[in-house]
């Protein structure tokens, strides 16, 4: 997965704790602290939920990929969560979202942004990669699944 490359340890949440679409959006936003990128939270949320406001990002199966673009950053940015309790996320498929994969890319990086988006959608449309996702025991399985461990 190539994707790896704009993926740190430190951005895959297990489990979120959130129960709605802003919550989440919230809760994997601050994750970007950990790797020490200074981001404005309320201004990234703010861009994220102007993109859903222009029509949801949750594409069915239980997948939902928010993602925005931030003037802050110089590099794309992926953070991948996962609910196994489920989010309304206003689905198109109004089932609930399990699984997240937020992208955050730099204002200039319209072309990356566009083929990390289309890279993860082909993942995540891999039934056996959607199921060993959702049935991860532990962190360390959901980062093996991810080719995030040594």
């Amino acid at each position: 997965m190539i994707i790896n490359d704009n993926l740190d340890k430190g951005l895959v949440v297990y489990e979120l704790k959130s129960s709605d679409k802003s919550g989440v959006l919230r809760e994997m936003v601050s994750t970007l602290k950990v790797t020490g990128l200074e981001v404005d939270v309320e201004k990234a949320l703010q861009v994220l939920m102007s993109r859903e406001k222009l029509g949801t990002t949750g594409i069915g199966d239980g997948i939902a990929i928010p993602h925005g673009k931030l003037e802050c950053l110089e590099d794309i940015v992926v953070v991948v969560g996962r609910s196994g309790q489920g989010i309304d996320y206003e689905a198109l498929d109004m089932q609930l979202c399990h699984i997240f994969f937020m992208v955050l890319a730099p204002e200039q990086g319209a072309g990356t942004h566009l083929k990390v988006l289309a890279q993860i959608s082909r993942q995540l449309k891999d039934e056996a990669f959607r199921d060993a996702f959702m049935g991860a025991k532990d962190q360390q399985e959901l980062l093996s699944l991810l080719s995030l461990t040594e």
